[in-house]
């Protein structure tokens, strides 16, 4: 009937309250990093790194820095990384910089100049981490593979 929890456990019980968007409008600049647990809409400029639950760069804004999120929707310029499970890049979306993704979307038209590389993202093992798998190579192997020799004729 009772059972002994941590604190922790109490926090993961309690559902989230659904809060309005946070909304950046086009003649703001804010200079400096943004957090959210919530939706953040920009259509101003970010000149910082921005980490949020779900992000939307709308069509004149402007973001110069690092973008965490779990869902990213760009349609305006974004210059620097962007790390989400979810990244959809609209045909408007002009990006210069690296994609981190679970899942990527680009539509016909957009831009993008940076690596694309698909991650599986672990919140168990710890919080903002992505874990990339590297296979080793087996120290039994040789450094070289042996090299072809060419088949001498046979001596009758």
């Amino acid at each position: 009937m009772f059972t002994k929890g941590t604190k922790e456990d109490e926090k993961n019980l309690v559902p989230k309250v659904s809060s309005p968007p946070s909304l950046l409008s086009t003649g703001l600049t804010v200079t400096g990093n943004l957090h959210s647990d919530g939706e953040i809409q920009i259509d101003g400029r970010v000149e910082g790194g921005i980490h949020s639950d779900v992000l939307i760069v709308g069509e004149t804004a402007q973001v110069n820095g690092e973008i965490t999120a779990e869902s990213v929707r760009v349609h305006g310029h974004v210059t620097g990384q962007i790390r989400a499970t979810s990244v959809s890049l609209a045909k408007t979306a002009h990006v210069l910089g690296d994609i981190l993704h679970g899942n990527l979307a680009i539509e016909q038209g957009a831009f993008l100049e940076g690596h694309c590389r698909r991650v599986e993202s672990d919140k168990k093992s710890g919080e903002d981490t992505i874990n990339l798998q590297v296979k080793e190579e087996s120290k039994n192997k040789p450094e070289h593979p042996p090299k072809k020799s060419i088949a001498e004729p046979v001596k009758a």
